[in-house]
């Protein structure tokens, strides 16, 4: 049989709080409700002048650059790529005839 190790005083066999727990949680409940508040609130405030400050940006005085050049397109760019050039057109040639 296994040895469970013993239980806390504060809770009860089916481990929900036990009036001696709720006694000593009672002197932390106020502060520790407007601690949570004010984190949230700070966090919001944060968030949304955040967000508003970003809003006011104007980019229209920026200049846009255009679009980068793109390479040449190489068909045979892996495998094949390192055979002969005569390798290259024979198979050219078989794939015309088909």
């Amino acid at each position: 049989m296994p040895v469970l190790p013993p239980r806390s005083s504060y809770y009860d066999k089916h481990y929900r709080p036990s009036p001696a727990l709720l006694r000593a949680r009672q002197p932390y409940l106020v502060k520790n409700a407007l601690t949570g508040l004010a984190i949230c609130v700070f966090t919001i405030s944060v968030y949304s002048w955040t967000i508003n400050a970003v809003a006011q940006d104007d980019f229209s005085d920026v200049p846009i650059p255009d679009a980068p050049a793109q390479p040449p397109h190489t068909p045979h760019a892996g495998f094949e790529r390192a055979g002969s050039e005569a390798g290259l057109n024979q198979r050219r040639e078989e794939t015309l005839k088909r």
